[in-house]
């Protein structure tokens, strides 16, 4: 199991964590999501050990990682968004590189990167030249490599960034697979749908902060929840309806088009029955009473701008109460909020106090990725030379 406890790191005056915490369970295929810039890849780097955080701690199985980078470097695999391959070698003698840097040579060592390159679909590409492969091949590639020491979590940053719809599909297969056999897997991505459809649990991050975390049928819920309702009603009862609307308390705020009145309704299922049958009962006669359909990149950017509308609230010391979008607002608190209120039980916002600890520590780069990072530097940056892209700075 990994555990994230009050990780924080600073450059300058920027924070790019703030008291994240985070717990991904054996097993799992965890989504991390996150607009560019969010923490995501920050937060990767110190799990694996290719950064020093300012303060908090990295948990695997209830021990203490970052202290520790040799019991880290085989307890996880890392597949950046950047990597670097050389040329001159086949996929082959490229694992075998890799496979070599942990000890493991010989006939087992062999048959260990022919095993993982069969798991990425690519042994018929063993004796290819790295460079004549294809981008979705040595990605393939990358995450075999990530794989040779047999590492308890994978952390692939990005992965399917630039790849064809083809080369994606295979890669969600091939990690569903590595899912199957056990093996925990962190993915970040900006893009929340890609994720849904491979993932068992997803976390959304936003300026270093875990805004919202659950299973993905919890997130589907969360989206279907920030979804307006959608009540059509005779025209001459528009009136009483908005009347009865204002006095519910989950009733956050009120716009009609016509007859129809859109409303965002921050209560569960049987709240939103109950509201129901208080329109039924006070005679109002209704046409429809629906909830749009739910997105979940509308959930997403919901998530991100009240972020960003309670920043500039802390910034401004509180300043004036919103202004409510157009329409007749509710006149029940909150007053103005036009993203509404996270389903309950799934929001999990924490406090945006500012992190201890000092000035920034980042280690040497030079361990070939996937490699033990506390070993001396294999002259390139991240598996390839240096003039072959190497790690993102």
């Amino acid at each position: 199991m990994l555990e994230i406890k009050n990780l924080n790191k600073r450059y300058g005056s920027f924070y790019a964590l703030r008291n994240l915490n985070l717990t991904v369970g054996d097993g799992e295929l965890f989504g991390f999501v996150g607009a560019n810039g969010a923490g995501k890849t920050t937060t990767m780097r110190i799990c694996v050990g290719l950064l020093g955080a300012d303060s908090g701690e990295v948990f695997i199985d209830g021990k203490r990682m970052l202290s520790n980078h040799r019991l880290l470097s085989n307890k996880v695999g890392y597949v950046p968004d950047f990597f670097g391959v050389y040329p001159s070698l086949t996929a082959m003698e490229y694992m075998q590189f890799f496979a070599a840097s942990y000890g493991l040579v010989g006939t087992d060592a062999d048959n260990l990167c022919m095993d993982l390159l069969r798991l990425v679909k690519l042994d018929h590409k063993a004796e290819t030249d790295v460079n004549g492969l294809s981008r979705g091949m040595k990605q393939r590639l990358c995450l075999a490599r990530g794989l040779v020491h047999n590492p308890d979590i994978l952390f692939l940053d990005e992965p399917a960034s630039g790849l064809d719809p083809r080369a994606r599909f295979e890669l969600k297969e091939i990690l569903k697979n590595l899912s199957s056999m056990g093996k925990t897997i962190i993915i970040s991505s900006h893009i929340l749908p890609e994720l849904s459809e491979m993932c068992t649990t997803i976390g959304i991050i936003d300026h270093g902060q875990m805004m919202l975390k659950g299973t993905i049928d919890e997130i589907h819920r969360a989206a279907a929840m920030q979804s307006p309702l959608i009540v059509v009603v005779e025209e001459h009862a528009v009136d009483d309806t908005f009347r009865i609307l204002q006095e519910n308390p989950f009733v956050q705020h009120i716009n009609a088009r016509g007859n129809t009145i859109d409303v965002v309704f921050t209560g569960n299922k049987m709240e939103e029955a109950a509201l129901l049958s208080s329109l039924v009962s006070n005679g109002i006669p209704i046409l429809s009473f629906t909830r749009q359909e739910g997105s979940l990149e509308a959930l997403f950017m919901q998530i991100i701008n009240r972020s960003a509308m309670d920043r500039r609230a802390q910034n401004s010391g509180g300043g004036r109460r919103p202004v409510p979008p157009q329409g007749r607002p509710a006149n029940q608190p909150p007053y103005g909020n036009p993203y509404g209120a996270p389903a309950r039980g799934y929001a999990n916002q924490p406090p945006y106090g500012a992190p201890m600890g000092g000035p920034s520590n980042q280690p040497p780069y030079g361990a070939p990725m996937g490699g033990p990072v506390n070993q001396p530097p294999y002259g390139t940056p991240m598996g390839g030379p240096s003039n072959q892209g190497g790690m993102r700075q």
